[in-house]
């Protein structure tokens, strides 16, 4: 059976450095960092008082009151990008054929807000069980893509990835194995997160996995950095829209870039820390340039999971030098979670998107806020620092890594 080729054809994006895909690359480029204290509750008993909040975001803009009431962040979020990345596209929702275009997302935690919100009202009411009717359908991680597919009445493949970090990661290759299997013509895929609350920053803090530069905001979030002391979470959506790339040819639509492989692997090692020697990483990668049938020495760019944790991108960063050997420090590597902090199940999608417009555009968005060198880190290795790097990328990678073990990555290529 020859496989479909897959490619992309529609962008969105809700981050805390941008609320569309314009202002997101914009901000990317020009390496700005979207950490701030938080605003949205007071953390004053808190040892982490920052994020990556969205800014300007009022849920009133997009939907009406009532109709906001009814979901989470995690799925208003979703329903924004995706609305973008399908306006992007030009689909035709009067003509296309429904039955052929899927929903496929991910979301680690899902409308964690929700639960916590529902749980502390019924703890501090008078024991009576007057939970919201929309309690359930608010949480589950799965009412984002069921949400986005009755608006526009999508009835193919509908489902979400849980696989925390790597969500949005494993619902991009999930779509693409469909549409190269032939099961779908379109798929809306992507990711969204809404953890910047009371029990996420709680539940992060006590795992020691946080970032406390609480002096300098801006600058705890620094990849590869020998200070850096852990992440800084953040929240919002990432939409692309997939497509077979015959459908997308018949229709005359813009083709961003093609979709040409991806590749799953399991550390099988510890619930939260990395293999220290990148085993389970440096199998993702391999497998990832297997699925898509290219060598290492094609590769141009990867955009690194580079979450800021020291165990992580030291591990990251040992197994991109054992899977891609000499070419590895002609490869430009960042990490733009320097800028968007961490948005967890939503990262893959976002990362993913910046590794199509480095493609786009032949720039490499830099890693912000390194300063002191890591002397576990080959200096030879370009982690284009501080400052974006013009380059003629045709291949990239997005690496996204997962509690649990959970690695997934994908490549794409510059349209022949």
């Amino acid at each position: 059976m020859e496989l479909k080729r897959v490619v992309v054809t529609g962008l969105g994006a809700l981050t805390p450095i941008g609320n569309n895909i314009d202002a997101y690359w914009e901000a990317l480029v020009s390496g700005k960092s979207g950490c701030a204290p938080v605003t949205y509750f007071d953390t004053e008993h808190f040892k982490t008082k920052f994020a990556c909040e969205l800014k300007n975001f009022n849920a009133t803009d997009f939907f009406d009151r009532k109709e906001a009431r009814k979901m989470d962040r995690f799925a208003q979020y979703a329903m924004v990008a995706s609305d973008e990345a399908i306006i992007d596209a030009k689909l035709d929702l009067d003509t296309i054929n429904k039955l052929r275009v899927g929903v496929i997302w991910g979301a680690g935690i899902g409308g964690i807000e929700t639960f916590q919100n529902e749980v502390m009202n019924f703890a501090n009411g008078n024991g009576t069980p007057r939970f919201n009717p929309f309690f359930i359908p608010k949480m589950i991680a799965d009412i984002a893509p069921g949400n986005i597919s009755i608006k526009h009445g999508f009835m193919g493949p509908n489902y979400t990835t849980v696989s925390a970090c790597a969500s949005s990661a494993n619902a991009i290759f999930d779509a693409l194995n469909l549409i190269r299997l032939g099961h779908c013509d379109v798929i809306v895929t992507g990711g969204s997160e809404a953890t910047v609350n009371e029990s996420g920053m709680g539940g992060f803090n006590a795992m020691h996995a946080l970032s406390t530069r609480n002096e300098s905001p801006e600058t705890a979030s620094r990849p590869f950095d020998g200070t850096r002391d852990g992440f800084v979470l953040g929240e919002g959506a990432g939409a692309l829209i997939l497509e077979d790339y015959d459908h997308a040819k018949a229709r005359g639509a813009k083709i961003y870039a093609e979709l040409i492989g991806g590749g799953l692997s399991s550390d099988a090692h510890h619930m939260t820390a990395p293999h220290p020697d990148g085993i389970g990483v440096i199998a993702v990668m391999k497998n990832c340039l297997e699925n898509a049938g290219i060598k290492p020495e094609d590769v141009d760019a990867i955009n690194t999971h580079g979450t800021s944790t020291p165990l992580g991108d030291v591990a990251e960063l040992k197994a991109i030098s054992e899977v891609f050997g000499t070419h590895a420090k002609n490869i430009n590597i960042n990490s733009t979670k320097s800028m968007t902090g961490h948005l967890l199940g939503a990262a893959g999608a976002i990362e993913a998107i910046a590794s199509i417009l480095s493609i786009e555009h032949g720039i490499v968005p830099p890693t912000i806020n390194h300063v002191t060198p890591d002397e576990n880190i080959d200096p030879e290795l370009n982690l284009t620092l501080n400052k974006a790097q013009k380059r003629d990328v045709k291949v990239a990678m997005s690496n996204t890594f997962g509690f649990g073990g959970h690695n997934a990555c994908v490549v794409f290529k510059k349209l022949d």
